[in-house]
């Protein structure tokens, strides 16, 4: 596989992006990769690590502009078309790379990957998709934040996308497809939502109906369908949620010597948990739809966010996820078309 990695996005850009790309390289020996971004900071930065024996495998790929976090995404293709997003899609495009990891700004690489790339047939709109802890193996949420105001047709191609997705990817033999909304009925929600519905009730998915916020970690269902505004709110504050309930328990555990022994006795369960919900794990999410592999990570993704971002690129491909995609969608428009 031949990356190109937006070494320019991100909180910590270049060190971390530079820094979790290494330790791939070191971890992962089927891959090649291409730095994208101001070459004279990207070279500085990658001087600073041991690149012995895996040295042949990085290029570098100048980019002269980076796309704040406080700009447009659209405006940003546009008036800067030589940022480090931009030229790392452009690979792609150009039959340079297998597909691209950024943890810059999320407006920028939808825009991007969607006008450059394009969607895959029979696609209108991509979706992010992004993994949710849960047990035994977590759900995946589409739209986590790509189209905050797309049309019910968009929701089903949603569906089978996420449907064939964590089938490839996360193992589930036969995904169950749940819609977000505000109770299980099918008569509960707005206009949109009950739409959404009676689409989705023909689509070729395991549809198991609607699906309430507190059901979500609760006998999870598989993939969970909502609109990009929606699936953004759900996100943040699932992960807001993660953080704060470890800094309530440690508030609370100091505060008595009983409790720091109990806490000691139950290190391990509390470092499991920990990881379970850590961003860092799950590394990065696909962006769906698109004629092409694009991989988001996390603003603020430390070395090895980044690290397990080049992982899920690396799954997406061997994997074939867009040519299942399209293969999926062809048959259910034929299926439609024959009604």
């Amino acid at each position: 596989m031949r990356l190109a990695l937006d070494a320019m996005g991100g909180d910590y850009a270049p060190a971390n992006p530079v820094a979790g790309v290494v330790q791939a390289l070191r971890q992962y020996p089927d891959f090649t990769v291409i730095l994208v971004g101001d070459e004279a900071k990207v070279r500085a930065e990658v001087a600073k690590h041991d690149l012995s024996g895996v040295a042949d495998r990085v290029s570098y790929h100048h980019a002269s502009q980076v796309v704040e976090m406080g700009e447009s995404g659209l405006e940003s293709v546009r008036k800067k078309k030589d940022s480090s997003v931009s030229r790392a899609i452009d690979l792609i495009k150009e039959g340079k790379a297998d597909a691209v990891v950024s943890a810059g700004h999320t407006g920028a690489l939808v825009a991007a990957a969607t006008i450059k790339l394009r969607t895959l047939s029979g696609i209108h709109r991509p979706g992010l998709a992004v993994v949710i802890p849960a047990d035994p193996k977590g759900f995946l949420l589409i739209d986590a934040g790509a189209n905050i105001d797309p049309a019910p047709e968009h929701i089903v191609g949603y569906s089978i996308m996420g449907s064939i997705y964590v089938r490839e990817i996360l193992g589930y033999k036969e995904p169950r497809v749940g819609l977000m909304s505000i109770g299980t009925e099918a008569s509960k929600g707005n206009e949109f939502t009950k739409s959404c519905y009676e689409l989705l009730e023909q689509a070729p998915i395991n549809f198991a109906g609607n699906v309430e916020g507190h059901g979500l970690f609760k006998d999870p269902v598989e993939v969970v369908v909502c609109d990009g505004f929606v699936g953004n709110i759900l996100l943040k504050t699932v992960e807001g949620l993660a953080k704060s309930l470890f800094q309530w328990i440690k508030k609370e555990i100091v505060k008595s010597p009983v409790r720091m022994l109990g806490a000691w006795l139950t290190k391990g369960a509390f470092q499991a948990i920990r990881k379970q919900t850590s961003t860092d794990e799950y590394g990065g999410s696909p962006l769906l739809g698109v004629n092409g592999v694009c991989i988001k990570a996390h603003g603020n993704s430390s070395p090895t966010a980044i690290k397990n971002a080049v992982r899920v690129a690396r799954e997406f491909v061997a994997q074939r996820v867009n040519e299942r995609i399209v293969e999926a969608i062809d048959t259910h428009h034929e299926k439609l078309a024959a009604q």
